[in-house]
């Protein structure tokens, strides 16, 4: 019985289209990099492996047999996708090609994230990238259980299997139905605002950004007595927009004009928000790396 292996030994079978195509050991040799000897040898061996001639050497010049035309048509096939895939699979192992799983925080869509989106997709247009919105949870259950690969949290998810790396911090400004904040005398202090009602987000899960807004505000001196808790950023914006309340929000916000809402900066307390950059430490595909590398590259740029 034939050893399938040694039959079609995909070097021989390199070899032996070499020498069909030119129908002359000497120039397949040349054209091989290879001395002539061996190459004699090793399509001898081919056909000796499959019991039949594929070449034809009886003559002054080399002739293809019926075998051989037959052979030569499935092994130039069988090499151009052994190629091809050869390409394919290391565009995939340095990240040219393949897909990347990026979720965020609604807020994220401000400011620095979205130049990184487009920068990346620039150097690596072939790689599927798929956007998602969550909260600070969902973020930490879905890069936790490999749903997607990069995490844009804020300020971060706390996790031993997770890394993050610091993207951007920003002051926090308010956000002030227009017409309240025309009446406003300025400068505007936070804790002149205590009668107010303030919209915060999430409503759930907690603890969340709601809670780190009602921490500046007991630094301040106060807790709001009138809360009103919306599920997600864009949903305060628009609350604050009809003149439900006022919200304290990341400053690139007021980068996008909503009607019916005004922002502006305060003063008292402000540690200011951060994003963050958060994947699983075991995570070594390419595409994360590039991703990282591009964000780094851009956050350099715009502090220089």
């Amino acid at each position: 019985m034939i050893d399938r292996e040694d039959a079609m030994d995909l070097r021989r079978l390199a070899y032996f289209v070499a020498v069909a195509e030119e129908l002359h050991f000497g120039r397949a040799a040349a054209r091989l990099a290879i001395a002539q000897p061996p190459l004699s040898r090793q399509v001898a061996q081919l056909e000796a492996d499959l019991g039949i001639i594929l070449i034809d050497r009886s003559r002054s010049q080399l002739r293809m047999t019926q075998a051989g035309t037959v052979l030569l048509e499935h092994a130039r096939d069988v090499l151009e996708r052994l190629d091809r895939t050869e390409r394919e699979v290391k565009r995939i192992g340095h990240g040219f090609l393949g897909h990347l799983r990026v979720a965020f925080v609604g807020s994220a869509t401000y400011g620095v994230l979205p130049n990184i989106i487009k920068a990346f997709r620039l150097a690596y247009p072939d790689v599927e990238l798929t956007l998602s919105a969550m909260n600070n949870a969902e973020l930490k259950r879905a890069v936790i259980q490999r749903e997607i690969d990069i995490a844009v949290a804020r300020p971060s998810l706390d996790d031993e299997e997770l890394k993050a790396e610091p993207l951007h911090h920003e002051p926090l400004i308010l956000a002030l139905p227009a017409t309240f904040a025309s009446a406003q005398a300025r400068p505007i202090r936070l804790a002149g605002l205590k009668s107010n009602t303030f919209v915060l987000y999430p409503r759930k899960p907690r603890p969340s950004f709601a809670d780190y807004i009602l921490k500046i505000c007991l630094v301040e001196g106060f807790i709001p007595k009138s809360q009103v808790l919306a599920q997600d950023f864009q949903t305060a914006i628009s609350l604050v927009s009809v003149g439900v309340g006022i919200a304290l929000v990341p400053e690139s916000v007021s980068q996008s004009e909503r009607p019916g809402a005004a922002f502006c900066a305060y003063e008292g307390s402000n540690p200011g928000a951060s994003l963050s950059l958060n994947y699983r430490r075991d995570n070594r595909m390419p595409h994360l790396f590039n991703f990282l590398k591009i964000a780094q590259k851009l956050i350099r740029h715009a502090r220089d």
